[in-house]
C-alpha cells in the first residue's frame, strides 16, 4: 500500500486503559450469547435510526464491519453496515437509506475509537461509497498479525480468545437481496457484537509484548491508503488475459473469446450479477472451439445454461459470426510484453535483495512474526533497489513503517554498506 514513512503517532487512539473495564467472558456469557434470540436493531431509514443517533453521540469506541455484494453482484457496492456501541448491535441498511451524515461524525473523529477486523476492502468501501475516511481505527487483525498469531481470522479468534463460535451458514449470502432474512441479518450482527471485547485482550498482548505502537502505525497507515485512489491504468485490462489457457489459442479464437467476454459482461452489468454467475470461462472457451451455429447446439456445450442460450444465444452468435468472417489484419491478439510495472531487476541487485531476504528471514523468526508482515519481498527489493546507507534514507521507502526500521533497519543498512 502506498504509505508515506514516519507514521506512528497514536492521537486519537483510546489509552489502554480505557479497555480495562472489558474482560474475558465467563462460560454463562458464552453460552447467553450463543443461545440468544434476536439482539441487534435494524435501522432501515432514517425514521428507524434515532436510537443509533443517541448512542453514538456519546460513543468513544464502536465496532464496524460492511457487507458487499460483489460475490453475487456485478457491483461490489456497500450493502451492509454493521455497528456496535458499548452496549447495543445495529445492523443499518445503505440500500434503504443514505447514512452517511448519521455516522460522519464518529467516523471521522479521532476521539472515537473504531474496532474493525481485516479493515482494508471495508475502509476503501466507505471512502468510496459514502466518502468517509475513518480516523481512530484498530484492526484486530493487523493486532493479532503482530503478535505472530497463526490463525488470525475473526472466527479463529473469537473461538481462542473469547470461547464464542460464529456461524459460516451465510458466508456467501447475497447482501444485495431485500428482505434479509432474519437468520441473516442475526448472522451479520455477530461480526461485530465481540469486537470490542476481542480489541481488549489483543490490546493487553499488544502491552504486554511492548508492539502496541507497532499496531497503531499500521492502523494509522491504513486509514491513510483507503483515501488513496487507487492509480487509474493506462489501458482498460484485456479480459481475455484472465482467462486460464487463453495465450494457447489462435489470434481468431482470441479475437473470439475476447468478444464472447465482452457479451457476458454486457449481461452481467444489465442483470446487475457477478460475470461468473452468468456463465463460467469454460463454456465460453468450448463456444470459440465448436463454433455452434444456432442455438441449439449453443445448449448442446456442457455448463452453458439453456436458459441463457435462448434469451442471450442470438447475440452471442453474431459475435461470433463477425470475427469468423474478419480479415486476418483486424484481429487482436494475445497481448504480450511486460505490462507496466518496473524493469526486471539487475543480477546485482537480485543478489543484494536476497542477502536482506536473509536479515530478515531471521529477524522475524526472532520476533515470532510472519515474514511477509515484517518486510515483503516487494519492500525488501525495493530497499535494494534504493541501497540506503543510512536509517533516515531507509525510512523513505514506501511500505517502510517506523517500527520495521526500527526492528530491522540498522541489519539491513549494514549489509548494504558491506556489499557497496
Amino acid at each position: 500500500m502506498a504509505v508515506a514513512a514516519g507514521l506512528g503517532n497514536t492521537t486519537g487512539v483510546a489509552p489502554r486503559t480505557a479497555f480495562e473495564f472489558y474482560s474475558a467472558p465467563s462460560d454463562r456469557e458464552v453460552a447467553s450469547l450463543q443461545n440468544r434470540s434476536m439482539s441487534h436493531f435494524h435501522v432501515r431509514s432514517s425514521e428507524d435510526a434515532g436510537a443509533l443517533r443517541d448512542d453514538l453521540a456519546s460513543a468513544r469506541r464502536i465496532a464496524l464491519d460492511c457487507e458487499a455484494a460483489g460475490f453475487h453482484r456485478y457491483s461490489d457496492r456497500l450493502c451492509l453496515l454493521q455497528l456496535s456501541t458499548e452496549t447495543r448491535t445495529y445492523v443499518i441498511d445503505p440500500l434503504g437509506f443514505d447514512p452517511t451524515e448519521l455516522l460522519r461524525g464518529p467516523l471521522e473523529s479521532p476521539e472515537v475509537e473504531v474496532v474493525m477486523h481485516g479493515a482494508d476492502f471495508d475502509l476503501r468501501l466507505l471512502s468510496r461509497d459514502l466518502g468517509l475516511e475513518l480516523h481512530g481505527l484498530f484492526d484486530t487483525q493487523i493486532a493479532a498479525q503482530l503478535l505472530g498469531v497463526e490463525s488470525f481470522g475473526l472466527a479463529a479468534l473469537l473461538e481462542s480468545r473469547l470461547g464464542a463460535k460464529l456461524s459460516k451458514k451465510y458466508q456467501r449470502a447475497d447482501w444485495a437481496e431485500r428482505p434479509l432474512t432474519d437468520a441473516m441479518l442475526e448472522y451479520a450482527a455477530d461480526d461485530t457484537r465481540y469486537l470490542m471485547r476481542l480489541a481488549a485482550i489483543l490490546r493487553r498482548e499488544l502491552a504486554e509484548a511492548e508492539r502496541s505502537e507497532w499496531a497503531d502505525e499500521e492502523c494509522r497507515a491504513l486509514e491513510l491508503a483507503a483515501g488513496v485512489p487507487s492509480p487509474e491504468p493506462t489501458e482498460p485490462e484485456d479480459p481475455v488475459v484472465r482467462v486460464k489457457g487463453a495465450r494457447k489459442l489462435s489470434t481468431r479464437q482470441v479475437a473470439a473469446l475476447r468478444a464472447a467476454l465482452e457479451w457476458r459482461d454486457d449481461i452481467a452489468r444489465r442483470r446487475d450479477r457477478a460475470p461468473f454467475r452468468v456463465i463460467g470461462d469454460g463454456p465460453l472457451i468450448e463456444a470459440v472451439a465448436s463454433r455452434p451455429l444456432n442455438i441449439r447446439e449453443l445448449t448442446e456445450i456442457q455448463g452453458f445454461p439453456s436458459r441463457l442460450a435462448s434469451e442471450e444465444g442470438t447475440s452471442l452468435l453474431e459475435r461470433l459470426d463477425a470475427i469468423a468472417v474478419a480479415a486476418d489484419g483486424e484481429l487482436r491478439p494475445y497481448p504480450k510484453g511486460v505490462r507496466g510495472g518496473q524493469a526486471r531487476p539487475s543480477p546485482e541487485i537480485e543478489a543484494l535483495a536476497e542477502k536482506l531476504k536473509s536479515v530478515r528471514n531471521r529477524k522475524a523468526d526472532e520476533l515470532g512474526l510472519p515474514r511477509g508482515t515484517l518486510l515483503s519481498n516487494a519492500v525488501v527489493l525495493e530497499v535494494a533497489r534504493v541501497a540506503p546507507t543510512d536509517l533516515e534514507q531507509l525510512g523513505t521507502i514506501e511500505g517502510m513503517r517506523n517500527w520495521k526500521a526500527e526492528a530491522v533497519g540498522r541489519d539491513l543498512v549494514a549489509v548494504i554498506r558491506g556489499a557497496a
